[in-house]
């Protein structure tokens, strides 16, 4: 499968080195150029390209920033992109390192907010995984402790694709309901970085409360500001 990645950092850069061992030709792409990506391609066997041009590269598209970066993506990235090429979200919203997003702080999901910003659907998927345990916890399918990853979208088609991914890279997928329900895998809910088998994973997305996001949302926040400070 031809995939896209719009980000090199964590996520995005275990992204391509994983997807590329299992033979997908990936195209990777970041804020500063194809040209500071040298070191990057050579290591994993993807292809550094402009954002642009992995827009336009996939049957998949993984847009994996924070969340400020997103609003300096250009307006018509996508615009000429086939309907048919699903857009993945890994994203996460920190007020510390965001700053203030209005329509997320009074109760957008982050990712419907993301698919406002691009103007695209998109599938909520990658974000709640450390990136150390997706580069190093899959395992084969039916292993006991098989790590679980959320995947949340309206696009059924999507998200079956999506969620075959996840299962290629050794993970379980587990179907976490609309785009609207995606915040229940937002930074500091229940289920968060947590390393959870299917079953408790579910468990976990439902004991999520809405009311509760904001208070999910500052504890996250004051740990990676803990974090970032090392």
């Amino acid at each position: 499968m031809k995939i896209g990645i719009i980000g090199a950092g964590m996520i995005g850069g275990t992204l391509a080195r994983r997807l590329v061992q299992l033979g997908h030709e990936v195209s990777i792409a970041n804020s500063r150029g194809p040209e500071t990506l040298t070191a990057l391609a050579s290591e994993t066997g993807a292809r550094a390209v402009t954002a642009a041009e992995a827009a336009r590269s996939g049957e998949i598209v993984v847009v994996t920033m924070p969340e400020k970066a997103v609003n300096t993506l250009p307006s018509n990235l996508f615009a000429d992109v086939p309907g048919e090429v699903i857009v993945v979200d890994t994203g996460n919203y920190y007020p510390a390192r965001d700053g203030s997003i209005p329509p997320i702080e009074m109760g957008q999901p982050e990712s419907g907010w993301v698919s406002d910003r691009i103007g695209r659907p998109v599938i909520k998927a990658f974000n709640n995984i450390f990136f150390k345990s997706l580069l190093e916890k899959g395992t084969p399918r039916g292993s006991e402790g098989r790590v679980a990853v959320p995947v949340a979208g309206d696009d059924a088609d999507g998200k079956a694709k999506v969620m075959q991914l996840i299962e290629e890279l050794g993970f379980d997928a587990v179907d976490a309901g609309g785009l609207d329900e995606s915040w229940r895998q937002q930074p500091g809910t229940p289920c968060y970085t947590g390393d959870f088998t299917a079953p408790n994973l579910k468990r976990a997305l439902a004991s999520a409360e809405r009311s509760r996001v904001p208070e999910y949302r500052r504890a996250a926040d004051d740990a990676a500001r803990a974090y970032w400070r090392g």
